[in-house]
Formats: structure tokens, sequence, C-alpha cells
């Protein structure tokens, strides 16, 4: 049980200041900042250990942002990748989940505040603090792109890019002039990851098979779907085999796809792109952005705090330990650290942080002594799919293409979902939508945020 400390900082108005710690347990206090995937698995392995648990997220939910893609695509209810934070971890008996948001980090007096919605400031005193901020959308210097190319990062992006890919349709389905309706019809995704690839293939899927039979007046097939990427490769990590088999598929699938080739500029109307041909204005109303990311202002917070450098990215640097120097039991993990073998920014690294950072304060709580082991990543290897029962995988130096990948990479991510229940959901959808009748059952549009959605309301 968590009770508020001393009388005079009782008060609940707003613009008051709670210090929050456990009753009278006399038990070392744990703050984690952050209900991702790194956040999560430190508190679930501090579960059994004699410690009380804070988590503190400025969302209610954990989201298992792998799958983002499919709810900006209408494959998947945002609900079923991302379940109430409090319920992924009501087995942890000595965790605490607090929606608040974390604006300052005091390392002398080992004292998190935060933001509650209700304008109050919590004070988390800690013992041992693990921050696990994740990342954002990185614009390489232009920031002002972000208003004509949504990234994906939360739910809410999702919703938003799904309401401003449909409703694209449904404005070339209104368009009277040819040049308008092309516009419209014109998507260009910015980055070859395997997020870019996922949602390149989910928008030819879109066209292709999913809406033609929906419209009267466009023909959805003529869409125009653009992926490009600075790199000289799609999935630049992967195999080489596996990167040109997905570009074969995607090209065989309508998809224009450029390599060697960046963006330079854009507005509400165009994107413009340099690449080996030279200069070129591309007309779309519809870009996205899955490019590059740059860690949590949580890393530049830690930084200023501890002195810790940050690289170019914005990432905190760590020891091997994932701890902070001059902090004494402060560590980060996951996207918004580099360590000193340069991990890759992925779920799984974050997942095996912060297991490792978990067990490590459970033994010291345990007053074991000496020098820990250094983290040491097990690279489980890497998949993304390129459409319905299309994916490609790597797996330990094995390379899968096709049918087999796409079976693979849908149990491991199904099994990564949080409850049976999610799980059960999320593979009807996948075989009403993705095979049986390519039926997409969330295709809701918001009027507000996503600028073509906002455009059908001003218009009505």
């Amino acid at each position: 049980m968590y009770v508020h400390d001393s009388a005079p900082e009782r008060s609940t108005s707003a613009g008051s200041v709670v210090r929050m710690r456990a009753k009278d347990s006399g038990r070392p206090q744990v703050v984690v900042i952050g209900g991702g995937f790194g956040g999560v698995r430190a508190a679930k392995a501090l579960a059994r250990a004699d410690v009380d648990v804070t988590l503190v997220d400025r969302t209610n939910h954990h989201l298992f942002q792998p799958l983002l893609y499919q709810v900006a695509t209408g494959i998947l209810a945002p609900g079923l990748i991302a379940p109430a934070l409090r319920r992924v971890v009501k087995k942890e008996r000595n965790v605490r989940t607090l929606l608040a948001e974390v604006h300052d980090i005091d390392p002398e007096r080992k004292v998190v505040r935060a933001a509650t919605p209700a304008g109050q400031t919590l004070e988390l005193p800690y013992d041992y603090l693990v921050v696990a901020g994740g990342a954002t959308h990185a614009y390489f210097g232009h920031p002002q792109w972000s208003q004509f190319a949504p990234g994906m990062k939360t739910v809410d992006d999702a919703r938003m890019l799904r309401s401003h890919i449909l409703g694209a349709y449904e404005l070339a389905e209104l368009a009277t002039d040819d040049a308008e309706r092309r516009a419209r019809l014109t998507f260009v995704v910015v980055g070859a990851g395997p997020t870019g690839v996922e949602i390149t293939g989910q928008l030819a899927e879109l066209a292709r098979y999913v809406l033609p039979e929906d419209y009267r007046s466009i023909d959805t097939r003529r869409a125009r779907i653009i992926l490009l990427d600075a790199g000289p490769a799609v999935l630049g990590p992967f195999a080489p085999k596996l990167q040109a088999y997905t570009r074969r598929r995607l090209e065989e699938m309508g998809v224009e796809v450029r390599v060697n080739t960046a963006a330079t500029d854009m507005d509400d109307e165009s994107i413009t792109v340099k690449g080996p041909a030279g200069e070129e204005r591309i007309v779309a109303r519809t870009k996205i952005w899955a490019a590059g990311v740059q860690a949590s202002p949580l890393a530049a917070m830690l930084a200023e705090a501890t002195g810790a450098p940050t690289d170019r990215a914005g990432r905190v640097a760590v020891r091997a330990d994932c701890s902070l120097p001059g902090a004494e039991g402060v560590y980060a993990i996951g996207d918004m650290v580099t360590t000193p073998d340069r991990l890759p920014g992925v779920a799984q690294v974050a997942m095996q942080q912060g297991t490792y950072v978990g067990r490590q304060i459970a033994d010291q709580v345990k007053g074991h002594t000496g020098t820990p082991a250094p983290f040491r990543y097990v690279d489980k290897g890497s998949m993304a799919t390129i459409g319905a029962r299309q994916a490609v995988a790597d797996v330990r130096g094995v390379t899968i293409t096709g049918y087999l990948a796409y079976l693979l990479w849908c149990y491991v991510h199904v099994m990564f979902l949080v409850g049976w229940g999610n799980r059960l959901g999320t593979l009807y959808n996948w075989v009403r939508s993705l095979h049986h009748s390519r039926n997409r059952g969330h295709r809701l549009i918001s009027m507000t945020g996503a600028p073509a959605a906002e455009e059908m309301q001003a218009a009505a």
C-alpha cells in the first residue's frame, strides 16, 4: 500500500506537491520510468525482490509498437496491442503504476518529479531508478516536416495516420480534377527499414485488394505508392538476399522503390527528393515518415542531471552494466541509451536490458557485492512482413523468405502480445484481413487530427 508523506504536502489541489512512498515498509524504493518493453520487463524482474516498485508512464497503456502499422492500415483495433498498464503488471503485487509525466530527475536528492493530469506534482523518492523512456521521431534537422509527414510511435499517431490514409481515398472519390485526384492517390513513405517496408506493403494491399470494390468514381488500384530511402537498399541491416527479395516483392505489388534517394524538402502538397537522377518534386498529399528516431527528452534530462554525454541522436551514454556514471543507483535502458558495444535500437535490446537491470537491482538488495557482469545482448534475429503471406526473416544467420517466414513472424509477434484475449483477437483479425476476405474491420476515420479528415470536415 502506498501513502502520501508528511501532512503539509498531502493536498490534492492542482499545483500542489505530493511526496509518495510505500507505507512503513522500510524496503528499498525502485522507480521505473516508462511502461514500454524495457520498463515492464524491469518491473517484472523485481516482482519477487524485497523492494517496492513505482512504474510511472504518461499513458495508461503498454504499447506493442511493432504492430502500430496494422492499426494505421485498419487491420487491428488499438486495444489489441495496447493493454492497460495496470493490467499488465497486476500479478506483481509490489508494483504500483502511476499516470504522470516525468519532468525532473534529481540524482543528488534521489527524487523524481512528475506532473499528473490534474496538475499536481509528484515527488517520488528512490533508492534505485530505471529510466526507459524510448525514442521519438527524428527529422534530421527539419522538425517542421512532422506536420507534413507523420510517423508512428503512439496509438494516437497510428489513429491519425489511419484517418489520413483512408481520408485520402474519400477525397479522391470527391475530386473533380484529375491532378487533384492523382495527388490524393499518391503515397510516399520515407525510410525503407522494417517499419517503412511493412506499412508500404499494407498500403499496396489496401489499394490493390481491399478497396477496389468499395469506390465508384476512382480505381484505387491506380494509386501510386513510393518507398524511398537515402541508403543503397531496403531493409539496410538485413542480409543482401533478403533485401533483394523484399525489393522484388514490393515492386511486384506495384510499389516504386527508390534507394539512394533522400527527402530534401516538403510541404502540404508535395515532397522534394534528390536521387541518382537529380532533384525531383513529387506531388503527394500523403507522406509517411519512417526514416529515423531520436532519444526521448528523458535522455537529455538524465545527461544534464548526471553529466553523462549524449550522441548525435540524443541518446545518453551508459556503462556496460546500463548504469549512469556519477549517479548512484541510476540505470537507463532501451532506445534512449548508447552502450559501449553500440547495440541496435530494437525491442529485443530493451526487453533484455530491462530483465538484466531488474535482476541486478534484486541482487544488490540481497547484499551481493562486487562488479556486476556486463550486459550481453543475445540477437534472436530480425524479421519484417512485406504483405499478406509474405515476409523475410534472419534467425541467427539462417535466412527465410515467403510464407514460412510469414508464419514465423506471426508466431513471434502474437506470442509477445499481452493476454490470450489479445492474442486470439489478433489472430482472428489477421485471418479476416489478410487471408480470408481481406476485409479491414477497423476503417474508422476520425474527423480531428488527420489533415485529410479535417479537410472533409471543413468541406462539410
